[in-house]
């Protein structure tokens, strides 16, 4: 509320009854997002309505949107499993937004949105349908950007600041410090994680057994009732991910505990982040225990209730009757008696009822919140977590028991105070407790302790896992927090950092036009699992263990661990594979040794997929750095000018200076001594490398591909082995190697020059018209000390960028031998002549390619080229150094 306003202003829709006219001639109605998607009834409007109807369809009314990422889900969109729908809140904002068409909207968020098709209850920002932007539909604008990955998204916010649709602010983390712990297993603990994969993979099975038994499954396998089968195996899926989620975060609790304890010993405060209270689970565990006994309780509240929940509530029991329809295919219905009830399959409730047996002998895990409230007492521990009830460890007078408490629904408020007023030095909060409060060392409390602020659950949501973070980095501090993350050693932990790590860049990108700015570097790059190159390396992991190329995991083996099929009932290669989400689910629940063996194949994969993008040239970074020893601004072009805003699209052409990097002739033999590698000599070029041993790469058949790698002068290049030993390439005397490898360095300049140009300001209205190649994003700063950021285009391509705006680019000579050379393009210099790179005898050439007649390679020849007899063919080529710029601009005078 704005200062000076009267409160009595602000009305709750809910005051007035659904149907009835709001009678309010001016003030603030207040709304939730629940309210507004209530529908009507009984022939009254609804909420939605209500507000219509009060303010009129014409009016310029302005609608505050709060904490608008609410209404993220906002259309549907395809996911793992179909697609999935929009959610009726998200609708709402839509249809409100809608029905007042010249209404003022502001919406207003912290993280507005994790990943890019969450904007889309932004519509009247006019990113697609509009005549400034060039995206004709929502889809269209998803499809496009998306394609620029991360760095896309942060343009998008960065135009959405330049056309002044959008303002975005984020508190400094100047000062924090980050940490990643790791809680290695201890063999007891492996020991009983392997216990329950093994029990969640006899579970698995038994689904299979027990869909037979009630005839969903016929005696081949085939589902009779596909909805049936799916709800069995979903239901089963959602418990075990959960059920793993909770084993690793309370494995991790002796470590965590360990550290807080350091921590009170050296007078800090602890701020623990989680997600899951438990508290559902606690519900159903009282529910079965009398009242009178709550004063004792004898039963152990722990993850793996999970389990004994989808035995007890949707392990599939009912019988199916079978009955064939019109065209002959078997269906399947639910069994019900005279009276309705369902009718049970007795060897499906025997097979449940063995494995409620078999698993209650498993040993129990402690709830993560519960684990830390016992060992350091509720009296030592700020509970914010919105629980109204919860077991607690009470001692006294040689007693020791667990009873219930009851907890007001005031205890939030007064457990923070007693944690900010230093009363309480530990404090631990879930999602309840992650939002409009504040944990951090102020300077108007009395505690103003360092806090060691743990992320011991991130859960599923980044924009959450973020909120919280924020807790306890405030404004009026004493001193930054430290950000510690709680992982383990388990390669499957990976299924829950991935989906954060994914979405806090993506966070960061759209808030911020900044990526780093969402996880504030709590996740490692290779946390996330679900980027192009991990899904790929995924794809070539399924091929390898069809075809027998893993070692320890035959096909065989790794469809009955993982449960996921990879072949078709008659044997081939399915190529509708498991998606990387449910591929990481798998894992979670194989035996430690398995996730080991099967993980290091995928890494494996992953880190080739990366190496050769970055050796391509088109690795995903997001906004890149560009560092020169001189950057200077040759020329400005403008080609766009937004017709409202006025802001403006650039095409700056800039000229970069970098030092040479040149390894000296010692320091190469020197290289080559401590790495282990030759000596070389190529006989035919004339030229010097050191030959050094190198990581290899996976084929996509899963062959290993061994590499060597060629280090010269001023740059490396990494090739197969078996191609270097077919090539010219000899082991040389240290004395011959030096000659040649101090005469190339010689003829290196210290410096080097290139040119290419950047698209700069506004870039969302013209992304269309720019090369979809060229889809990196780099910032710069000038000599001059002008800071840019745009797309970057290399010179050759700007010719018919510049086309597409009317306007002409010319190249220098310079221009285009770097072009053809450095980047292999094909350029042309004439209206019949063009330059490009190609290879002969295993040595690079530059090469004129249509000219015709001898009179026009005489005349070639006569400007600088030469010309080869090659399979019965004559060409012509240029030299492959800087005489070639001479005779290119040459050739181009005349032309």
């Amino acid at each position: 509320m704005l200062e000076g306003g009267d409160e009595n202003q602000i009305v709750p829709q809910s005051k007035f009854k659904l149907g009835e006219a709001i009678a309010l001639s001016e003030g603030i109605l207040f709304t939730t997002y629940a309210t507004l998607r209530t529908n009507g009834r009984e022939g009254k409007a609804s909420r939605l309505e209500q507000i219509v109807s009060w303010l009129g369809k014409g009016s310029d009314a302005p609608i505050v949107f709060d904490e608008s990422h609410a209404m993220a889900n906002a259309a549907s969109e395809k996911a793992g499993r179909g697609v999935r729908k929009a959610s009726q809140q998200g609708i709402a904002g839509l249809r409100l937004q809608r029905a007042l068409p010249n209404a003022r909207i502001l919406y207003v968020s912290a993280t507005g949105a994790t990943k890019l098709e969450n904007l889309s209850y932004l519509e009247r920002l006019g990113l697609w349908g509009t005549a400034d932007m060039p995206f004709r539909s929502r889809e269209d604008f998803l499809s496009q950007v998306g394609m620029g990955g991360v760095a896309a998204l942060e343009a998008v916010s960065r135009d959405l600041k330049a056309l002044g649709m959008y303002a975005a602010r984020s508190l400094s983390f100047e000062g924090v410090r980050y940490e990643v712990a790791e809680h290695e297993l201890t063999p007891e603990q492996e020991a009983i994680y392997d216990q329950y994969a093994d029990a969640y993979q006899i579970v698995h099975q038994h689904i299979g057994e027990a869909l037979a038994a009630t005839n969903v499954l016929s005696e081949s396998g085939k589902a009779r009732n596909g909805q049936a089968k799916s709800a069995a195996y979903s239901a089963f899926e959602g418990a075990k991910q959960r059920f793993f989620n909770h084993l690793l975060t309370s494995m991790k609790c002796p470590s965590l505990i360990k550290a807080i304890e350091r921590d009170l010993a050296e007078g800090h405060a602890a701020v623990v982040q989680l997600v899951s209270t438990d508290e559902a689970l606690l519900d159903r565990r009282l529910a079965e225990i009398s009242p009178s006994q709550w004063d004792d309780i004898q039963v152990d509240l722990t993850p793996r209730e999970y389990l004994f929940d989808y035995l007890r509530n949707a392990f599939p029991v009912q019988l199916h009757e079978v009955w064939t329809d019109d065209e002959g295919v078997e269906r399947t219905r639910p069994v019900v008696d005279a009276d309705g009830n369902p009718v049970l399959s007795r060897e499906a409730v025997r097979q449940r009822d063995e494995l409620i047996e078999r698993l209650a002998l498993l040993p129990p895990i402690p709830s993560a919140l519960d684990e830390l409230i016992q060992h350091f007492g509720h009296e030592e521990v700020a509970e914010v977590t919105g629980r109204s009830k919860r077991i607690i460890r009470e001692v006294r007078e040689g007693s020791d028991r667990l009873v219930l408490q009851r907890r007001s629904a005031t205890a939030n408020l007064a457990e923070t105070d007693a944690f900010q007023s230093d009363r309480k030095r530990i404090l631990v909060f879930s999602q309840a407790g992650g939002t409009g409060r504040s944990y951090h060392s102020d300077l108007g409390a009395t505690n103003q302790r360092l806090r060691r602020h743990y992320l011991l659950q991130a859960g599923w949501q980044a924009d959450i896992a973020v909120q919280g973070l924020g807790r306890t980095n405030r404004s009026n501090q004493k001193q930054p927090p430290v950000f510690c993350v709680i992982s383990t050693n388990v390669k499957g932990e990976k299924r829950f950092s991935s989906t954060v790590a994914r979405r806090l860049d993506s966070l960061g990108a759209l808030t911020k036009g900044e990526r780093k700015t969402g996880g504030q570097g709590l996740f490692r790059e290779e946390d996330n699992l679900e980027s192009l190159y991990a899904k790929a390396a995924l794809r070539q992991l399924y091929t390898a263990l069809y075809q027998g190329q893993v070692e320890g995991c035959s096909l065989e083996r790794f469809q009955e661990i993982a449960g996921l099929a990879l072949a078709t009932d008659e044997g081939n290669f399915k190529e509708d594979l498991p998606p990387m989400s449910q591929f990481l689910n798998r894992c979670l629940a194989m035996r430690l040794d398995d996730q080991r063996r099967i993980f290091d194949e995928l890494e494996v994969r992953i880190a080739t997929k990366v190496e050769e993008a970055i050796e391509a040239g088109v690795y995903e970074v997001g906004v890149e750095t560009l560092r020169a020893e001189s950057f200077r601004v040759l020329e400005r072009m403008e080609i766009y000018r937004h017709p409202t805003t006025g802001a403006i699209s650039y095409a700056v052409k800039i000229e970069r200076k970098q030092k040479a990097q040149i390894l000296s002739g010692v320091a190469a033999i020197e290289k080559a001594i401590a790495q282990g590698g030759i000596l070389a000599i190529n006989e035919r070029s004339e030229r010097a490398a050191i030959v050094l041993p190198t990581n290899s790469l996976m084929a996509d058949s899963g062959a290993l591909i061994r590499r060597v790698n060629l280090v010269r002068p001023s740059s490396n290049e990494k090739v197969a082995k078996q191609d270097y030993e077919r090539s010219h390439w000899r082991e040389a005397r240290q004395d011959e190697f030096l000659a040649i490898w101090n005469q190339e360095v010689g003829e290196i300049p210290e410096y080097v020059t290139d040119t290419f140009f950047l698209i700069t300001g506004l870039l969302l209205p013209i992304w269309n018209k720019l090369d979809p190649s060229c889809m990196k994003i780099y910032r710069l700063q000038t000599d001059g000390g002008e800071r840019l950021l745009g797309r970057m285009v290399p010179p050759e391509v700007m010719q018919s960028v510049a086309e597409t705006f009317g306007m002409t680019c010319q190249l220098t000579a310079r221009e285009i031998f770097h072009a053809v050379w450095e980047r292999q393009e094909s350029v042309r210099l004439t209206q019949k002549l063009s330059l490009r790179s190609c290879t002969v005898a295993g040595q690079r050439r530059l090469e004129i390619v249509g000219f015709l007649g001898h009179s026009e390679y005489q005349w070639l020849k006569s400007v600088g080229a030469f010309g080869e007899y090659i399979q019965h063919r004559l060409r012509a080529f240029v030299p492959a150094n800087e005489e070639a710029i001479e005779v290119i601009e040459k050739v181009r005078q005349a032309g």
